[in-house]
């Protein structure tokens, strides 16, 4: 009676596990998803987009849709996305990126924000790819240019190892995100490409994954109309 009671007992945790499993892939595959969609979007914004010449320079890109914040007294910004680098003339398998700011003082309320980060140069994505970067701090970042015909201009823009844009109730612009912690998530990882495979792996090229359909959808987003460089350097 024991053993067939230890059975059921392991099977029940067995179902439970698989179906959380189950839950949680179809969460990254959502993720995926509203990444794809922010991406085209902005994208395909006729005036106010990223220039192109500043987009043609980044060596990877990271899209966070529907971050949130919402606060009482004291509060936070929290959002998941994804980032790809680019692999020759593409870009490689997305890997799942979270980020989390905290903010004090007197707030009520919530918005939801899309945000998209251009990595500019190697540094920058050794830097991310450590572990947790605290933006501003570890790696410098400075508000994007906003505008099919803008350029660079600024001093902080043209130095910065991340450049930032925001999308809120329609409205693209730079947004400062100083403060931010930016890092690799772990688990989402380790659920699309296996524990054994490290988040610089899977953004650098340095082990074969397998991508999923959304995974892929997002990466071909990534490339519709614009020019592909040489990769990471």
């Amino acid at each position: 009676m024991q053993v067939r009671k230890a059975m059921i007992v392991g099977v029940a945790a067995l179902l439970v596990t698989s179906t959380a499993f189950g839950s949680s892939a179809n969460s990254d595959a959502k993720r995926l998803n509203k990444a794809t969609m922010v991406l085209s979007e902005i994208r395909n914004a006729p005036d106010n987009g990223i220039p192109a010449g500043v987009w043609n320079k980044a060596q990877c890109v990271v899209v966070i849709p529907d971050m949130t914040k919402a606060a009482f007294i004291i509060g936070g910004e929290f959002g998941s996305g994804v980032m790809s680098c680019r692999r020759g003339n593409g870009w490689g398998a997305p890997v799942f990126m979270e980020l989390s700011k905290g903010s004090a003082g007197f707030q009520i309320g919530g918005k939801s924000t899309d945000l998209v980060l251009l990595v500019m140069n190697g540094r920058g994505v050794d830097k991310l790819l450590r572990n947790k970067v605290t933006l501003g701090a570890d790696a410098s970042i400075a508000a994007g240019p906003v505008g099919r015909t803008a350029a660079a201009g600024t001093d902080a823009s043209m130095t910065a190892e991340m450049l930032s844009y925001s999308r809120s109730r329609g409205l693209f612009a730079g947004i400062d995100l100083s403060g931010g912690s930016l890092s690799p998530d772990e688990h989402a990882n380790a659920r699309m490409y296996g524990m054994n495979v490290s988040a610089r792996d899977i953004a650098l090229g340095l082990a074969p994954v397998r991508m999923t359909a959304e995974a892929r959808a997002f990466t071909s987003s990534l490339s519709q109309g614009v020019r592909a460089t040489s990769g990471v350097k």
